[in-house]
């Protein structure tokens, strides 16, 4: 009798997890992608200026230099302005951290966008920043924090059946090995979701850079830089939230002759 009931929790459980990720289904009016998603942009907002303040801690806090974070403030609203990121509710915000010595950049939900000292001074045009930013706000934009957030929700919530399923009183230890294989095959799940998000956000930077009169070109730039940062020492924090920066340069090449067949328009700033 207990044997049957663990298993009608376990189904219950699997069924809520997986009805709760099915059928919260929204368009993303940038992308035309049909995303499961189970927060709305204010959601989306609220948890980006509430994780904001702690993310930035991480980094040493905002950086003492007026002149360069106005620059990263100005690049990215021109970004902002000049593309379909204004037609979102996104409340975007540019932030440059005071850490000289980590090379990242990243993307709260809802338009909180920032990056560090340490990636901003290996960057050596207005162009390259505006890859780097442009990258994150296409991740807001393409709303991959709230995917990852539903995705999370359901193979956490898949993982939790299978531990009530497999318990097995008088064998504690078989589900502690077979939680340990369900966490390892969500993980797996996630980090291939995470790789198609890195590639979008690089396929909407090519559509953002030129409408903002920037050339697309400098973001290959910024990856052989990163590759390079990479052999040279200690990888790039940024490398271990993105994918190899070889393959992505190979994918931006694509993009942008597919952007522009006949060539990368002239005037634009590299």
């Amino acid at each position: 009798m207990r044997l049957n009931l663990r298993f009608i929790i376990a189904i219950i459980v699997a069924a809520v997890s997986l009805f709760s990720y099915f059928f919260h289904t929204s368009k993303n009016e940038v992308t035309g992608e049909t995303q499961h998603v189970n927060m709305s942009a204010d959601q989306e907002i609220a948890l980006g200026l509430q994780a904001a303040p702690e993310m930035a801690a991480q980094y040493g806090g905002e950086s003492p230099d007026a002149r360069a974070t106005a620059e990263v403030q100005q690049v990215g609203q021109k970004i902002v302005a000049s593309t379909a990121a204004s037609k979102t509710p996104y409340r975007f915000q540019f932030h440059l951290l005071a850490d000289d010595q980590t090379i990242n950049a990243f993307a709260l939900p809802g338009g909180q966008v920032f990056i560090t000292q340490g990636l901003m001074k290996n960057l050596t045009s207005e162009a390259q920043l505006a890859g780097v930013l442009a990258h994150e706000i296409g991740h807001v934009v393409g709303r991959h924090s709230a995917a990852q957030v539903a995705k999370s929700n359901l193979t956490q919530g898949l993982a939790g059946a299978a531990t009530i399923a497999s318990y097995d009183p008088n064998s504690p230890g078989s589900s502690v090995a077979k939680a340990a294989v369900a966490a390892a095959i969500a993980k797996v799940i996630s980090l291939r979701f995470g790789r198609n998000d890195e590639l979008e956000a690089d396929k909407l930077a090519v559509d953002f850079t030129p409408k903002a009169g920037y050339d697309p070109r400098a973001m290959i730039q910024v990856m052989k830089m990163l590759e390079e940062q990479g052999g040279r020492s200690s990888t790039p924090e940024f490398l271990s939230t993105h994918p190899d920066p070889g393959n992505r340069i190979g994918e931006l090449q694509k993009e942008i002759t597919a952007e522009f067949p006949q060539g990368v328009p002239a005037g634009l700033r590299n």
